[in-house]
Formats: structure tokens, sequence, C-alpha cells
């Protein structure tokens, strides 16, 4: 399978310095293009895929007494490429310069394309008819989405109604116009922020009862009203800060059963979701209990992470700002897998990603070279498989399951500088940044498993170091208003991944560090871990 990547600018005349650009570390890619830093979009002539060809063969035989010098850190980190990259370079020409076999090349390219493309607006469709209902103005953006990704309308309304058929959701029929008299000229000026405070207000929900169903369902009617999808998250923030304000104190006697419905202003009411009754939480000691821990079809052991409440994020000096501030998140029980997927497991679902693997690991090392879009398929692939409902961990869900209830700095509390409990840039690294002072044992990747003393209080494994983790959240600023089951804002350029790498310094390896990038993005030392959600 060829991936879409951002394709590496070739710049003239090639620095020497392989650290001053990263398109020598593209000759071994599946996607021809890319290892002649080409833009297939640009249709590039014959002369200029020679041309391209010639100067990084040139560039790699400049490389090449570096293999006599096996302690130098330019030869340690060009590696494989001395040996390999002709050969790869000089297939990638010739594939590109054969009419047929580029065209093969353009329509895998095209083919995977729609596919994210498809993917993505599977996303955004169920997401539109969560509740059950589609309005004409939902399916009206979903035509637009659609086409804005490059999907015909006749593949949008087959999805469409697919969907509705797989879901039992229903189209929102609008009633007849009756003739009604006027609204008083104070409801006509009323300025749409104000009117949806006034919404916010009449609901009556707080923090404990406002569900993310509900919170999504109020984001909804903001846009309806003409309010910025941003403003409307901060209105309920808000809104949620003055109740938790206004609260009164608890009362010794037993509080009733709270009837609490979420509310669709757009839609009918009497069409709006069911009745649910509040019902006390499930302890820890229940839910582990009932769900108990499991191995899925691929190998991976699942362990339950029970319902808690910790404090998400870091006051601590060496924290970036990204990391706070620090707010109270309350996660339902979920299954986290042991490990990140490891090649072994990957190459059940794709085969072809034996090419891809990095050099000299085995089925144990993780899965690496990864996007965010791979990760996520792989999830649907193996919720196909087994009737689960398998994702990538929202970002809330991982820090819980990598730090528990104590407020730890690493997963395994809070010591540091030892190479026994995590893969990180230690004297094995030619970074800048490396510890020469530790051996952590590794190079680079190390086989899942092998720092059994950095475990997490669940008993996670490798959530600090070894390979980054791609998270199911957009990035976006933390908030310090608690939270429930939080999820991440429903549209974004960057995915969220956490936990550090084989080429990060110690302190980065805290369980609340954070960082980012586009969809599309893989490398070396990103890979990613599955979470199941529990049933009933």
């Amino acid at each position: 399978m060829i991936s879409v990547k951002c394709i590496a600018v070739l710049p003239v005349p090639l620095p020497d310095d392989p650290k001053k650009w990263d398109g020598w570390s593209k000759y071994k890619s599946p996607n021809p293009y890319e290892r002649l830093c080409l833009d297939p979009r640009q249709n590039p002539s014959n002369e200029l895929i020679e041309e391209h060809c010639r100067e990084l063969l040139r560039w790699w035989q400049k490389k090449l007494p570096l293999k006599n010098q096996p302690s130098n850190p330019v030869a340690q980190l060009l590696r494989t490429g001395l040996d390999e990259s002709s050969r790869y370079l000089t297939e990638a020409r010739v594939e590109l310069l054969d009419p047929v076999r580029r065209q093969r090349v353009d329509e895998e390219l095209a083919a995977l394309a729609q596919e994210e493309a498809i993917m993505e607006f599977h996303k955004f469709l169920a997401f539109s008819i969560a509740d059950g209902l589609l309005t004409s103005d939902e399916e009206k953006t979903l035509y637009r989405f659609g086409a804005e990704h490059g999907l015909s309308d006749e593949q949008v309304a087959e999805f469409i109604e697919k969907e509705l058929e797989d879901t039992g959701s229903k189209r929102f029929a609008a009633p007849p116009p009756v003739a009604a008299p006027p609204p008083p000229a104070a409801r006509e000026a009323a300025d749409p922020k104000t009117e949806f405070a006034r919404m916010l207000r009449l609901s009556g929900l707080d923090t404990d009862s406002m569900t993310d169903d509900q919170r999504d369902a109020f984001i909804n009617m903001a846009e309806n009203l003409g309010v910025d999808a941003g403003e409307a998250e901060d209105m309920v923030d808000d809104y949620l800060d003055q109740m938790e304000d206004s609260a009164p104190e608890p009362s010794v006697a037993a509080a009733p059963r709270v009837t609490v419905v979420a509310p669709r202003p757009s839609k009918p009411a009497e069409e709006s979701a069911p009745t649910v009754e509040s019902t006390p939480p499930m302890q820890p000691d229940e839910e582990r209990r009932r769900f108990v821990n499991f191995t899925n079809s691929v190998g991976g052991q699942m362990y339950l992470i029970p319902s808690g409440t910790f404090r998400m994020g870091s006051t601590d000096p060496e924290a970036a700002p990204n990391e706070g501030p620090v707010a109270s998140v309350t996660i339902t029980r979920f299954y986290i897998a042991r490990f990140v997927v490891t090649n072994g497991q990957f190459e059940q679902f794709d085969q072809a990603y034996k090419r891809k693997r990095a050099p000299g690991t085995c089925d144990r090392h993780p899965a690496v070279h990864v996007t965010y879009l791979d990760a996520a398929r792989f999830c649907q692939w193996l919720s196909g498989r087994e009737r689960r409902k398998y994702r990538l961990p929202t970002e809330a869900e991982w820090e819980y399951a990598g730090r528990g209830l104590d407020g730890r700095k690493f997963p395994w509390g809070d010591s540091s500088g030892r190479g026994d409990l995590a893969n990180f840039a230690d004297k094995n690294t030619v970074f800048a940044w490396s510890d020469r002072e530790i051996d952590d044992g590794y190079a680079e990747s190390a086989p899942v498993g092998s720092f059994p003393r950095g475990v997490s209080p669940f008993g996670v494994e490798d959530m600090a170091g070894n390979v980054w983790e791609w998270c199911s959240d957009f990035f976006q600023e933390y908030k310090s208003t608690p939270r429930t089951n939080p999820r991440g804002p429903n549209a974004g350029t960057k995915r969220v991944y956490r936990g550090g790498s084989w080429k990060s310094r110690f302190a980065s390896l805290r369980v609340t560090a954070r960082n980012s990038n586009l969809p599309n993005y893989s490398c070396n030392d990103l890979g990613f871990r599955v979470v199941c959600e529990c049933e009933g």
C-alpha cells in the first residue's frame, strides 16, 4: 500500500549535511515520487525525474567513504542508506519513466486519497446522525463536505442511505409551515449569543449532569443560531463554571432520582432523545469482576482501566505551556492494550507493511512509519473482525492509563535518570541531547515489554519512551473546567500523540508531555496502541 505523505522538496544545491534537509531519508519510501523528492500533483516530466535521480545518487555517492568510519555520527545516521539507496532510487526512476507502471502508481495514490476522504466523510456522517435524526441542513453540509473532499454526489447519497439503513436513523421531515403571529420585537432583536446563553440557563444542567452527547447537541444548536463553535465551547464552559459556583451545599437527605433529557431545539420535541435515568456508578472492584482482561485476535493483551477521576495536566517547572492548566477529569471504564501494536500484529492487517519495517526489527518491535489514518484503519479492521468497538485512545484516557490517580510524573512514579525504566536518548544514540551517562541497551526502538519496571499503575507497559503513540484527539489548548470523558474538538488540523520515544530526553517522558502533527505524518519513532470499549 502506497502512503500519501508530504513530498520532500529537493533543494538546489543539495546540503552536504543530512540534518539540514530530510529528502535523503525518503529513499526507501513505498511512494516512488517521494523517493525522488517529486510532487505527483505537478506531473513531473521525464527530464525532471532523471535530474532528481541523478542529483540524489550523486549525493549518496559522496557519502560512501563513511562506510569505513562506523563511529562517525553521520555514518550512524545514514546507516543502511549507504548500501541500499542506489537500488531504491534506481527502482523509483524506472517505475516513473515507464508510462504503464507510472499510471498504476498514480491510480494507487488516487485510490488511497479517496479512501482517506471516504473515511473522513464517514466520521462526519456518524457525528451528524448521532442522535438518530438527519436534518436537511445537516444533509446539505454533508454534500458540501463530500464535494470538498473529492467525492461525487452519487457517492455521498449512497453513503448516507447505507448509514441510515444500518443505524436505523431517520431523516427529519419538517412540518408544513403554519401561519403564526410575529414574535415579540425583543426576541427578533436578540443576539445569537444571548439566545444561546438563555437556552443554556433553561436547561438547568451542570457539570455532573451534562453528558458529552448533550454538550455536542448544545454546540450544534449554537452553530444553527450563528455562533462560532469555538465561542460556543467557551460559553458552555463559562456556564458550567457559573453553575459550579452557585451550586448549593449538599443536603444530608438522599437526593431524588433525576431525569436528564438531551436538548435538540432544532428538531421536534416529540422526537427528542429518550429519557435516561441516572443510576449509581459501578465501583472499581465491581468493574474488575464484571469486565475481565482478555487477549484479542491479533494477540494483544487488553487490560481494563476502571472508572475514576484524576487531575489531568501538569504544573511541573519542566512542563511545556500546553500541559496546563490542570483540570479534574472523570473517565469511564475502558480496555487498553498492554503494549503498542507490533510489527507482527500490524502485518496481519497489512502484509505490505513489511516493506516499511524499521531495519533490524522483529515481530515484537513496535510498528512505526504508521500515520494516524493507518492506525484508525487498523482499529476499524479489528472492530469488524471481532465485533467489538476498537479505536485509538482519547488523550485523557491515555494519560489516565499512564499515571493513575496519584498524580505521578512518570508511569512508574517520580524516579528519573534510570536506564531500566524506559527507552530514551541515551549513550547509544547520537543526538546533541543524548544522555552519555546512561545505557538503556537500545540505539533505536526496543521490543515491547523490554522495560517491565516502567509499568503504569494499571499494568500498562511502554507508555514512556520507545515510540510516541497516536491519540484520537485533534490538538487544542487545555481548559481548566472539569470534564467527563473529553474527546477533544470536533475538527482541527493536527492529531495528538503522547509518551515520548527513543529519540526523547528523559524529562520528555513525563506522562503529561504532548505533541501533535498532521494525520498523514509518519516517522520511525511513532506508533500506536488500541483501546476497546466496554460493552454494557
